[in-house]
């Protein structure tokens, strides 16, 4: 089980967790500073390291500003991590804008490219992303 925990960071505003089906649930509340933008691609690292899908589940219903020294952090931090899809749940428009612009920055910076949808409930969110860590399997085929 992986989280914020693991990597020496106490924060009652953020909380990561692994869970039973293999996501990883993000919750912020408030604004992503730069420590908590950093806690999370630390356990997203930690989760590509170990050899999992990296399946995200963002939920941002609670999620304050993102300030450009959060932005500018999170799409550095992303050229060394592995996202293989992340579904975002209670995204306002004007935070829509920032993610899709974020991963448009990642993409453009390292040439990853993963799916990423917005979804209004976590059931919805949670259905995509394991539709998606089935066809991240098939193609990967079967494990020797």
């Amino acid at each position: 089980m992986l989280g914020v925990s693991d990597l020496g960071l106490k924060d009652a505003c953020l909380d990561v967790r692994d869970e039973p089906d293999g996501i990883l649930r993000v919750a912020v509340h408030g604004d992503l500073t730069d420590d908590r933008a950093r806690a999370v691609i630390g356990v997203l690292r930690r989760a590509a390291h170990d050899g999992r899908d990296v399946l995200v589940l963002a939920d941002v219903r609670h999620t304050g500003s993102i300030p450009a020294s959060a932005r500018r952090i999170s799409a550095e931090e992303m050229r060394t991590a592995r996202i293989d899809a992340v579904a975002i749940v209670g995204a306002s428009f004007p935070l829509r804008v920032v993610v899709t612009l974020l991963a448009k920055g990642v993409h453009i910076l390292t040439g990853q490219l993963y799916p990423q949808q917005f979804f209004d409930t976590e059931g919805e969110a949670r259905a995509w992303l394991l539709a998606q860590r089935d066809a991240l399997r098939a193609r990967r085929g079967p494990v020797a």
